[in-house]
């Protein structure tokens, strides 16, 4: 076979399988159904939140969950911040609120976010009743940007979740806290905020759409994973898999989804819920985006070392081995597929231009509809989510805005393909450094005695920083 016909074999089998497994997700994103809650106070919670260098947002976070959470313990990790993330910390403490600064310094900080939530999950178990038992403390992750809904904790406590004891992890949904923000880059021009604000939106039909179909898709093969925000553990859990080195986090790049197949290995379950949810930032930036998707990327790429191990584990069955083979293969598929739909791109055009007589005749003798055909199937694939994420998550768009959002998410989706290039490209080069994704709100100041109210104040903030919740 040459180059072209193995090209056109690769791509179609590459589509029809993704056009499958799309199929799969999308039935059981459209058949789940919410669960009911438990009771939060049989369990004991603590946040874990990492930072560095993260003056904008720590402060409105805290007070976030000072409001909605005044019950659970948080524990910030200031990874050596240049600039006032510790003194907002200490702030608080001052003022009286159940939080803890843990401070890591160079040279010891800022070798990833697993050894910052290392650090915190010691420094929990140097605080804790030596009788306090480890089924019932709870952990959750969070980005120093990260507002969980008010109901976290119920949905959690719920027999779906912590309260079958089997589940040793809990994933809620991500969402966008700015994706209605109707003029994110103050003082650009109007096609830079339509960009910027497209962008957004697309970031929350990817998590609230195709990202959350596939985590429910994952309770049937047992195989759901955590995420680096709104990720929830059970204490035991954490030490069934880091208590010998108090490291249950690894140093893998994609270090939430590396936790998530250690609990697994170990024998634990994890859930998933849209129950409850966890309100993040947007990246407004396509340069900042790519850096972020290249570091989740490569982390999954490193993650291929547990392959062996899961394949001879009994906790997963033959189903949940090859959904986690499909989503740990996808980088090095993108890989592939790239040449694979490139090449028969370049022969198609090389051919319209040397030879257009017979680019025409084969047009005209079912070319284009074989052309057509190929294309609805590769872009409606993806398009299809913009009408599910109206009918899911958000009622109040129009069908227009739905399907204009679908048809952009066929484009951004092409972008994986670059992420999946230079993901591979660092592993060549063996960079492994860790690029933090940036802040696009400004700090507000903090006074223990200042009598507005924490909500007030996360509100005023978030409106300065060119967002909102």
């Amino acid at each position: 076979m040459t180059l072209l016909d193995t090209s056109i074999s690769l791509s179609f089998v590459l589509g029809v399988s993704f056009l499958a497994y799309v199929a799969v997700i999308v039935r059981n994103y459209l058949r789940s159904r919410s669960r009911p809650p438990g009771d939060p106070e049989a369990f004991d919670w603590h946040f874990f939140i990492p930072c560095r260098d993260e003056e904008a947002v720590i402060g409105t976070t805290l007070d976030y969950l000072g409001e909605y959470f005044p019950e659970a313990t948080v524990w910030v990790v200031d990874d050596h911040s240049t600039d006032g993330t510790a003194d907002l910390v200490r702030a608080r403490e001052r003022a009286g609120r159940p939080v803890h600064l843990v401070s890591r310094r160079l040279p010891e900080a800022r070798t990833g976010k697993g050894d910052a939530l290392n650090a915190a999950y010691r420094a929990l178990n140097a605080g804790l009743w030596l009788d306090t038992d480890p089924d019932r403390v709870i952990v959750c992750v969070l980005d120093a940007d990260g507002r969980p809904s008010p109901n976290t904790f119920a949905v959690c406590a719920g027999d779906a979740y912590f309260g079958d004891p089997r589940i040793g992890g809990v994933q809620v949904e991500v969402r966008m806290s700015n994706r209605d923000v109707a003029r994110p880059l103050p003082g650009r021009g109007r096609l830079r905020n339509r960009c910027a604000r497209l962008l957004a939106r697309l970031q929350d039909l990817e998590f609230r759409g195709p990202i959350s179909a596939m985590q429910i898709t994952r309770r049937h093969t047992g195989t759901v994973n955590v995420g680096g925000n709104g990720q929830l553990t059970r204490l035991s859990a954490l030490d069934s898999v880091g208590l010998d080195d108090q490291r249950p986090w690894g140093k893998a790049l994609l270090e939430d989804f590396e936790l998530g197949l250690r609990l697994m290995l170990a024998g634990w379950r994890n859930g998933y819920t849209t129950d409850a949810w966890v309100d993040q930032e947007a990246l407004w930036s396509v340069r900042q985006l790519l850096t972020q998707r290249v570091r989740w990327a490569q982390g999954s790429m490193q993650c291929a070392r547990y392959m062996r191990p899961i394949w001879g584990s009994r906790e997963f069955t033959t189903l949940g081995f090859l959904e986690v083979l499909y989503f740990m293969a996808q980088p090095w598929l993108q890989l592939v597929g790239l040449v694979a739909y490139l090449v028969p791109v370049l022969a198609f055009s090389y051919n319209a231009v040397t030879y257009p007589r017979f680019t025409l005749d084969f047009l005209q003798h079912g070319g284009a509809p074989l052309l057509l055909i190929y294309l609805l199937i590769g872009v409606g694939e993806f398009a299809i989510w913009g009408p599910l994420y109206r009918r899911r998550c958000e009622p109040g768009l129009s069908l227009r805005a739905a399907l204009g959002y679908g048809l952009a998410l066929a484009l951004y989706a092409a972008a994986t393909y670059v992420v999946a290039v230079r993901a591979f490209w660092r592993i060549l080069c063996r960079r492994d450094s860790w690029h933090k994704t940036a802040r696009t709100a400004q700090p507000a100041p903090f006074d223990p005695m200042d009598p507005i109210d924490p909500i007030d104040r996360f509100d005023q903030s978030a409106t300065v920083g060119g967002f909102s919740s």
